[in-house]
């Protein structure tokens, strides 16, 4: 944002953001918007002139390895931020976001659950069957070592943390 003078060295606000984004209808706003980018992203602007808004995403990573000598991740990066920039000028599409922490923490929490339920098929295979009723009895002992290696930075909140999360999922589970 700063590259492009919506904020400041102060990350405030800039006066001319400001009028930028306190139009109301978006073909002002987007008139307004790509004037800024096309003042920031000049060099693109001179190379490839009104094109540059739709260029595709491996020239634009080609321009911005060559241009700044950066990375293929960085230039990808860079490719990225131009075409959200263009589509919020008018030029193309806003990209999707991307999955978000949350759905993240939900999907690992569905395999963990799978794994629990895994395990306890597992555990009911081994001990085999310990209905009386039917007068079988497969049984056998088995012993489990945990090895837990603690932080040696951590505190007792973060120690307690480690132990209240065994209890919960491995005593009482």
């Amino acid at each position: 944002m700063r590259f492009i003078g919506v904020i400041d060295e102060k990350g405030k606000k800039t006066e001319k953001a400001g009028k930028i984004f306190s139009q109301h209808e978006d073909n002002a706003f987007q008139e307004e918007f790509s004037a800024l980018v096309k003042e920031s992203y000049h060099e693109i602007f001179t190379l490839y002139s009104e094109a540059a808004w739709t260029l595709d995403l491996d020239t634009l990573i080609t321009f911005f390895r060559q241009t700044d000598h950066t990375t293929a991740i960085v230039g990808k990066k860079q490719a990225n931020i131009f075409l959200a920039l263009a589509a919020l000028s008018g030029y193309g599409e806003i990209p999707e976001p991307k999955t978000s922490t949350s759905t993240v923490k939900a999907e690992k929490s569905k395999k963990i659950d799978s794994a629990k339920q895994s395990i306890e098929k597992r555990k009911k295979s081994l001990i085999g069957n310990t209905d009386p009723s039917q007068g079988v009895r497969n049984a056998f002992g088995l012993t489990v070592r945990i090895e837990i290696n603690l932080p040696a930075e951590g505190n007792q909140e973060t120690y307690d943390r480690i132990f209240k999360s065994i209890r919960e999922n491995l005593l009482n589970g």
